[in-house]
């Protein structure tokens, strides 16, 4: 009779053990879902307030971002490059404070009428594939020494990336030169002309031409300066007084003057969509686009 109470008595004490453990387990994932679920809709909840045409317009953080991506980069781009273009236009935001307004000074975005104008029968296909680039990467930003960096993009280089010193005259430790080779195969329009008067470019350096004006150049292939006789005006200059697609640009003669050859479309600073197609197009994932491009950038979940 003894060795049976011994033998309840132990299975009593493992059944308790069980349920002591088992209870500790469900505290365990009550505890693990509600934390999960209290960041899901923390992260949820973060909003980007939007300057549109004189109105101000709050939108879910991820959903301002697909209409970034939407708006700035060519759907027909591929996935790895969609992804790059997405984390690129998250960080962008955040290291304004979520706070921008839609223009090119900081982000342009399109909201779901305009897509739906612009893709017609293929919006949802085309939606369907920028939310997977998005959602790929929700709550990736990109970092350098733990702030959110100034994640600067574009259309395309001249065949390598402008530092950020020589065009904005501010030394960024993640936008330095590198080389970007894919563009000039891969854009239609890589190189563009555009013709300007004897008269208006007289006017814009401020002095009378006797002959073709000087150019010097960076390594990167930007124009440091342009030059006649002692006056001289920056690359970014004469790209702003003449609307021209970069600073990268040569000038010969014409019957009327003077035609601006330029190779690229943009200040060439940070990541060129362009190259970021061709490096997905050899097959390097998002993570290589961006750390290429941004130096010495981490990738990492954002401050939530």
């Amino acid at each position: 009779m003894r060795k049976v109470y011994i033998v309840a008595g132990v299975f009593v004490i493992v059944f308790l053990l069980l349920l002591k453990e088992s209870f500790k387990q469900e505290t365990w994932i009550k505890e693990t879902t509600h934390e999960s679920s209290g960041k899901q809709e923390k992260e949820e909840a973060i909003t980007v307030t939007l300057h549109r045409d004189d109105a101000v317009e709050i939108k879910p953080l991820e959903e301002y971002v697909m209409g970034v991506v939407a708006a700035e980069m060519p759907v027909s781009f591929e996935m790895e490059a969609l992804k790059a273009q997405s984390v690129a236009a998250r960080t962008y935001v955040y290291q304004r404070t979520l706070e921008v307004d839609d223009t090119t000074a900081s982000q342009v975005y399109k909201d779901e009428a305009q897509l739906r104008e612009q893709w017609g029968s293929a919006y949802e296909e085309n939606w369907a594939k920028i939310n997977t680039a998005v959602e790929a990467t929700k709550g990736e930003v990109l970092t350098y020494d733990g702030a959110y960096i100034t994640a600067a993009f574009y259309s395309s280089s001249c065949g390598n990336t402008n530092n950020a010193a020589e065009y904005w005259q501010k030394d960024v430790p993640y936008l330095r030169s590198v080389p970007s080779p894919w563009e000039a195969e891969l854009q239609d329009n890589y190189e563009s002309e555009k013709a300007v008067s004897a008269a208006a470019l007289a006017e814009t350096m401020g002095t009378a031409l006797s002959s073709l004006p000087a150019i010097t150049y960076y390594d990167s292939g930007y124009v440091e300066k342009l030059c006649v006789g002692e006056i001289c005006k920056s690359g970014r200059e004469i790209r702003e007084a003449f609307s021209l697609r970069s600073s990268s640009f040569r000038i010969v003669e014409s019957e009327e003057g003077f035609v601006f050859i330029t190779k690229g479309s943009g200040h060439g600073i940070g990541m060129s969509q362009y190259g970021a197609l061709g490096m997905a197009l050899e097959g390097q994932n998002y993570r290589e686009i961006l750390q290429y491009y941004y130096q010495g950038a981490e990738i990492s979940k954002a401050n939530v």
